[in-house]
């Protein structure tokens, strides 16, 4: 007889740009009917809350794509950045203090921002799980009657995410680094209500992740000079490695969640044309939910004459509904050597054992992801993307990828999804 299953948590997340939604996919087993809820676009939702939603996503993502155009581009988003930047950790001092963007948010709340929303959830006394701060605020705000968490997306967090009053809050943090259990700290959150957890990894991935590992490393180190020095820590981390991969060497580039920096993956389509056509490498393009640019990848693509190794050795990424697309992308990334993406959540994935490749970012909090992973040695900049067939494989026949695969396998946090179950239930 099958085991009925025990609803656990509602979980939130919000549709403002992926990291969010990333966040919670792989908690979505917690929830009634394995369905977590959008803030922002949950039946019922009313008028009133979808525009101030959607005013918030539209501003958010025309920054995002403008900052593509010179010196304008830049002063319009150094503005928009100024208001959610993070601050310098040192000296600590005390940062309790909201900020006017903090404010605002809770001004909007006040006026009824979210209450039908957590209305609706009070119906089932189940704890949340927020994926974006201002649902938890939400939930606080209006007195929901059960636990609150939120689960920050960052390696650093700024100001606006914690509580008005964040001394006398009682949510609970989810906190993926060190450093933003130390910065939640400085802004005045109790420390008991603070959980290290590292950030939620898909579980498909984590189930084959040494097996994954294995064959990654072989494609990432061909000439063995990895391999030949640090011998022994991949023995007793990983046992032998097979003879040959069971995928062509693989390259993923993932376009972020507003559809920015799609042009760098023509580039690198363009200048390992070759090698793409003599099978040594495969590319991934990622386009997420976004038609648009799935259109525009092929149309340049075809220009390049290359129409057809679509599907084979170019392959798109694209899928209507969100979790269609979490779903392929965890998928194929299993059969992926390198990741190459603006340091945003998926900083995160480096714990899989994924060496990354960082594209420009994009806002305060991916100059901190960014200086994370180097500092951490999971991955490093990329370099001009018109001379990748230079300085791609240099790097591969060298074993620095290798290295950066193997640093993020054992120093990431890979049991997130465990200890937030654990803690939650």
């Amino acid at each position: 007889m099958e085991k009925k299953k025990t609803e656990k948590a509602w979980v939130i997340t919000t549709d403002m740009g992926y990291g969010h939604q990333r966040a919670s996919y792989p908690l979505r087993d917690l929830a009634p009917d394995n369905k977590v809820i959008s803030a922002n676009a949950y039946d019922s939702i009313p008028s009133d809350d979808v525009d101030t939603w959607e005013r918030g996503k539209k501003f958010y993502d025309f920054v995002s794509k403008f900052k593509s155009i010179p010196l304008l581009g830049d002063l319009i988003f150094g503005i928009f950045d100024f208001f959610q930047r993070i601050l310098s950790f040192y000296p600590k001092r005390d940062l309790t203090k909201p900020n006017l963007t903090l404010k605002q948010y809770y001004k909007l709340i006040s006026k009824g921002w979210g209450k039908h929303l957590i209305g609706k959830l009070g119906e089932k006394d189940l704890p949340i799980i927020a994926t974006f701060f201002i649902s938890a605020f939400m939930a606080e705000e209006f007195n929901y009657s059960n636990e609150i968490y939120c689960q920050a997306c960052d390696t650093d967090v700024a100001r606006i995410w914690a509580p008005l009053n964040s001394k006398k809050s009682r949510i609970n943090y989810f906190a993926p680094t060190e450093r933003v259990k130390e910065r939640l700290m400085l802004y005045g959150v109790n420390e008991a209500n603070i959980y290290l957890t590292g950030f939620p990894l898909p579980e498909r991935n984590l189930e084959h992740l040494k097996e994954d590992l294995k064959n990654r490393l072989v494609n990432l180190d061909p000439k063995g000079r990895y391999r030949d020095q640090y011998y022994d820590l991949i023995e007793s981390r990983l046992g032998n490695l097979p003879l040959e991969s069971d995928h062509p060497l693989t390259l993923m580039f993932a376009v972020g969640g507003a559809g920015a920096q799609s042009e760098i993956g023509i580039q690198i389509i363009k200048n390992l044309k070759s090698r793409i056509k003599n099978g040594e490498i495969r590319i991934i393009l990622v386009a997420g939910t976004h038609k648009n640019v799935k259109e525009h990848f092929e149309k340049q693509i075809k220009k390049l004459g290359l129409e057809q190794v679509i599907g084979e050795k170019i392959k798109i990424i694209y899928r209507k509904e969100i979790n269609d697309y979490f779903e392929e992308f965890n998928k194929i990334l299993r059969k992926t050597d390198i990741l190459w993406t603006k340091p945003s959540e998926l900083s995160f994935y480096s714990a899989l054992g994924i060496p990354l490749i960082l594209a420009p970012t994009i806002g305060s909090q991916e100059d901190f992801n960014k200086r994370w992973i180097l500092k951490s040695g999971f991955g490093n900049t990329q370099k001009n993307p018109l001379y990748t067939d230079q300085w791609l494989f240099s790097w591969i026949d060298k074993g620095y990828l290798a290295e950066f695969a193997m640093e993020g396998y054992v120093e990431g946090r890979q049991d997130a999804v465990k200890k937030i179950k654990k803690i939650v239930s």
